[in-house]
């Protein structure tokens, strides 16, 4: 796993970490969980998910 960059992948509000639009598109999935900069649009179920392994 590539190590995350503060103020690139993510950065801290109110002691809370908060992931970028950037980071979540080179994650390529959506967790589903409402992030504030999740750049995937749409029902869920028409979201990319987090491949099964």
């Amino acid at each position: 796993m590539e190590k995350l960059i503060e103020n690139e992948d993510y950065y801290f509000e109110d002691g809370l970490m908060v992931l970028t639009e950037a980071y979540l598109k080179k994650r390529g999935y959506c967790c589903g969980n409402g992030c504030r900069h999740c750049p995937y649009e749409g029902e869920p179920d028409e979201r990319p998910s987090k491949p099964k392994s």
